[in-house]
């Protein structure tokens, strides 16, 4: 759902994976919305969570150049409660970097790419903070 309040809303997302005789091939559609303008991007990547980083940035880079800047520099997951099995909690953690600054933000969800989703989104939305101040 919208929330006016912030500087952007992933309306929707879609991650897949398929295979052919040589490569396994990663595709991620983002659709985001920045006040009344809504872009839809698709990427591909070497894994899902390179192709919804790619989506994400290629969505948003029109409307926030300084987003250009910013990189993924680091991916680390952790299950938090390992007794469930497969379906348990995933904490996502991510590093990015605007080549002066470097900061962390986190996901946490039974899904990994929705914890890595949320956390993706909290690392694009701190870079645009902190370029705004």
């Amino acid at each position: 759902e919208h929330n006016p309040e912030l500087l952007f809303n992933v309306d929707a997302y879609h991650v897949s994976m398929r295979r052919d005789s040589s490569a396994s091939i990663c595709e991620a559609t983002v659709k985001v919305r920045v006040k009344d303008q809504v872009a839809h991007t698709v990427a591909e990547g070497d894994g899902p969570v390179n192709a919804l980083d790619g989506a994400l940035r290629q969505a948003l880079g029109r409307f926030f150049p300084p987003l250009r800047k910013v990189r993924l520099t680091d991916y680390k997951v952790r299950i938090i409660d390992s007794a469930t099995g497969t379906a348990a909690r995933t904490r996502v953690l991510i590093q990015s970097s605007d080549g002066r600054r470097e900061w962390g933000t986190v996901g946490v969800s039974e899904n990994i790419i929705e914890a890595s989703l949320q956390a993706l989104v909290d690392s694009v939305e701190y870079a645009l903070l902190r370029h705004r101040s």
